[in-house]
């Protein structure tokens, strides 16, 4: 019994070593969310859910018009918005535009047509949002509630930036569920951003720019400046001065934030400088597959060796235009693989027995699954980073915002290839054929995949540590830059260059005219000598 001890102790010891060295739990918080819609909601709701079964309280705030944000849920309690319009109205008629303008001809106009009519959305979603926010302010009722709350943080998305003006009227720290902002990726407004080696989102360019690329990367991130000032800031700012003392913009309180966490990783984005309070996520809410339905699993089970093609073009796109739909339907039908498509608009006349149509689909579930080939989607970041998290080669059909930027992240590595909406008719049948046989694309993409997988903490724990951490010590202004505050003059030292060009002048200028005056009394002493 006595040789035992010196065993028991030991054990316990490691037990209690172990015990001290976690993290100190965070008592049950009080979370106040502003989501956003759309893919973005799904991934916020995926950390939301981590949330609850850690205990915390949440409350959200939704929209009346909200097609994706029930109003009731085990999850949270919510607070409604009302909206005359919703996002979903709005977005159709922006993509009805839209895919007539990229079935057409890639030139100039089409480009400035794209960017009109982008921008103009972009106005009008900010300008229903920040109405929105006001009529939150000026309901007393529901601030009397929001007050009285005590929440610990805010957690919001800041593609639209009402929960972050929100957060600075209450006084509470923020966590931001972050890749865009107002004004496109959000690392430019946090972090130093040379553009000669960072690409713009929207550029279409990498890392590895030329010199007239480096050029077309500088009139692009103009571009994104002019938007902020003119097109999203100003409705922020008309806000920010009726109900924030000594008013605000939003590029300043976003880098007010506490935490940052961006839902990107170095494994499928350019590296880059950063800042501490950034904290990298990306592929949190990724999953192990779980098993299909029965109907779906005997689906894919009767591809047999040849396996299935995945397709969904994400929340935003029910179907696109009837003449592509026919041609990849046409092509879909010759191809031995089952085929899983995402599609709800109507039945094309070319569809194939082996091609199955349906309103939703278990997406990771089936990335996940074995007998999965090729994943045909339209580059929305959530579907980018589950394709890499499951090892499964994209061929991608770009149609709106990041989507290109992201998809391009791939065929850099060669984990994917892009189709451009106008070249389907053309090229679809190759494309799909060459991810499909050749064996770099998934030879890349597992690499990426295993890459993504080996860290030391896995993303949704990182997501989860910090909201906490924000919780415990009420904010972290200790890992946030001072230099937001700076003007931009005194950021980029241009009154120091020009104290010192005023300094370096001024000694020439002495120089010279000590110089002269040395000259004029020899030339005087010369001339007293001779006469």
């Amino acid at each position: 019994m006595g040789s035992m001890t010196p065993h028991i102790h030991g054990t316990f010891a490691l037990f209690i070593l172990c015990l001290i060295s976690f993290t100190p739990p965070c008592d049950g918080g009080n979370i106040l969310v502003f989501p956003l819609e759309g893919s973005h909601w799904i991934n916020m709701k995926v950390l939301l859910e981590e949330l609850h079964t850690r205990g915390h309280s949440i409350t959200v705030i939704r929209a009346s018009t909200s097609w994706y944000i029930p109003e009731k849920s085990h999850l949270y309690t919510s607070v409604t918005l009302h909206m005359e319009q919703g996002l979903e109205d709005m977005l159709g008629t922006f993509l009805e535009h839209h895919f007539r303008v990229l079935l057409g001809e890639v030139s100039t106009l089409s480009f400035f047509k794209i960017t009109k009519d982008f921008n103009f959305l972009l106005s009008q979603v900010h300008l229903l949002w920040c109405d929105a926010l006001v009529q939150l302010f000026e309901d007393t009722k529901t601030m009397k509630i929001l007050r009285d709350s005590q929440f610990d943080l805010v957690l919001t998305d800041p593609g639209i930036a009402s929960g972050v003006v929100l957060a600075k009227y209450l006084k509470l720290p923020i966590v931001l569920n972050v890749r865009w902002i107002t004004s496109g990726d959000g690392q430019f407004a946090i972090a130093p951003s040379p553009l000669s080696y960072i690409p713009v989102p929207g550029s279409g360019f990498t890392d590895k720019m030329n010199f007239m690329q480096r050029v077309k990367n500088f009139l692009f991130y103009s571009i994104i400046v002019l938007q902020q000032r003119f097109i999203t800031g100003p409705h922020y700012t008309a806000v920010c001065e009726k109900y924030i003392e000594g008013g605000c913009d939003i590029i300043s309180l976003l880098q007010e934030a506490d935490i940052w966490l961006f839902r990107s990783d170095f494994v499928f984005d350019f590296p880059r400088p950063t800042m501490p309070n950034v904290v990298y996520i990306g592929g949190f809410q990724c999953k192990p597959a779980q098993p299909l339905p029965a109907e779906l699993e005997d689906f894919v089970q009767g591809a047999g060796e040849h396996g299935v093609i995945v397709m969904t073009l994400g929340t935003y796109v029910d179907a696109l235009p009837k003449e592509v739909t026919d041609t990849i339907a046409n092509v879909f039908a010759k191809m031995p693989q089952k085929v899983i498509w995402r599609h709800k608009g109507k039945r094309p006349s070319t569809l194939g027995n082996n091609t199955l149509l349906v309103d939703w689909m278990p997406q990771k579930d089936l990335l996940g699954h074995p007998l999965t080939k090729v994943f045909v989607a339209h580059g929305g970041t959530n579907g980018v980073q589950e394709a890499i998290y499951h090892g499964v080669p994209v061929l991608g059909i770009p149609l709106f915002f990041d989507q290109y930027d992201n998809l391009l992240r791939l065929q850099q590595r060669g984990a994917g290839k892009i189709l451009q909406l106008n070249e389907i008719s053309q090229s679809f049948e190759q494309s799909l054929m060459e991810v499909l046989h050749q064996d770099s694309y998934r030879q890349n993409m597992q690499r990426l995949s295993d890459l993504h997988r080996d860290q030391p903490v896995a993303p949704m724990d990182q997501a989860v540590f910090w909201v906490e951490y924000v919780m415990r010590h009420r904010g972290a202004a200790h890992l946030r830059t001072e230099a937001y505050k700076m003007p931009w003059y005194s950021y980029y030292c241009l009154d120091v260059v020009l104290l010192l060009l005023a300094t370096v002048t001024l000694l020439l200028l002495s120089t010279v005219a000590m110089f002269r005056f040395l000259c004029y009394r020899c030339l005087r002493k010369s001339k007293a000598k001779q006469h």
